[in-house]
C-alpha cells in the first residue's frame, strides 16, 4: 500500500509523517525504516525507526532511488513500513511525472507486503491521477 500526505512546501507535511511513524511504532510487528534527506529528524523518532539519510548514497536518478529501496527491502526480511520524507528531493523527481514511480511503488508493496507512507510537496489537486484514492492528509 502506498500513502501519501500532500501540500506545498513548508504546510507541515513532515509533522505529519513523524507522528505517524511514532505511531506506528506502538502496534508493528515488523521493522519501520525512515528515508529522508538529512538526518535533522533523528530526535523525533521513536529509537526503534532506523532512519536513513539517502544523500549520503550518491543517489542521482529515480531508477537509482527504486533500486536502492529494493536493496532495503531485499536486506531486511521483517520489513513492514517505509517513511519517505521529502519524497519528491530524495526520488530525484523535483520536476518529474511521478506516476512511474508511484506504480512501481505499489508493485513493490504488493510483492514484499511493505508499506510505504510519502510526503509529497505538491497540492493534491496537482498530483496525477495514479494518486487518486492514496492521498491520506492533504495540507
Amino acid at each position: 500500500m502506498v500513502q501519501i500526505i500532500a501540500g506545498e512546501k513548508g504546510k507541515g507535511k513532515t509533522k505529519h509523517l513523524l507522528e505517524k511513524v511514532n505511531e506506528s511504532v506502538k502496534s508493528a510487528t515488523g521493522n519501520l525504516v525512515y528515508l529522508d534527506k538529512s538526518q535533522k529528524h533523528m530526535y523525533e523518532l521513536s529509537n526503534k525507526v532506523r532512519l536513513i539519510n539517502v544523500s549520503d548514497y550518491m543517489i542521482s536518478n529515480c531508477d537509482e532511488f527504486l533500486g536502492f529501496l529494493s536493496g532495503i527491502i531485499s536486506q531486511d526480511h521483517d520489513l513492514e513500513e517505509m517513511y519517505l520524507d521529502s519524497f519528491l528531493t530524495i526520488a530525484k523527481l523535483e520536476d518529474s511525472d511521478i506516476s512511474h514511480t508511484i506504480t512501481k511503488l505499489e508493485s513493490i508493496s504488493e510483492k514484499f507486503h511493505v508499506n510505504f507512507v510519502l510526503s509529497i510537496s505538491r497540492n493534491e489537486s496537482d498530483l496525477p491521477e495514479c494518486t487518486k484514492g492514496k492521498v491520506i492528509v492533504s495540507l
